[in-house]
């Protein structure tokens, strides 16, 4: 079974240059490191405000949570190892387990992760990528009917 929380090249794109082949990841084409921290806030920003989503963050500050996200997205799409380094297998299941995750949930955090990824303005083929995966991601999370 696929895990949407899985360590991967997710994005790697070929290209040969005068004679040498390279790799670019996804977390390069679209700005590395701070587009996917802006992506993040503007995600957090939006839980902060959500009834639905705010008591599943059980931190006062949604901070400690936003930088996790940061961390395992970079690395999922190709950016620095750090998730992993200091967290181990993201294991994103087993994760949310304690968390009533339903489908007024998972619409939730794909209201908030949708205005992130607009305000990004990423070119449409990467903006569809991300958010082909985030769709794919949120409906692996759900774990309760409802």
């Amino acid at each position: 079974m696929y895990d949407p929380g899985a360590v991967c090249d997710h994005g790697r794109v070929k290209e040969i240059r005068r004679g040498t082949l390279s790799e670019e990841t996804f977390f390069d084409q679209v700005g590395g490191e701070p587009t996917f921290r802006r992506l993040v806030h503007r995600f957090y920003q939006g839980v902060a405000e959500d009834e639905l989503l705010r008591p599943m963050y059980p931190e006062e500050d949604l901070g400690p949570a936003e930088e996790r996200l940061v961390l395992f997205l970079m690395q999922y799409w190709g950016g620095p190892r750090t998730y992993s380094e200091h967290r181990g297998h993201p294991r994103l299941r087993m994760r949310h387990v304690p968390f009533k995750v339903d489908r007024a949930a998972h619409d939730a955090w794909l209201r908030n992760m949708r205005v992130a990824v607009d305000e990004l303005a990423l070119p449409a083929d990467a903006a569809q990528q991300l958010w082909d995966y985030l769709t794919y991601a949120a409906a692996s999370m759900v774990n309760t009917e409802g």
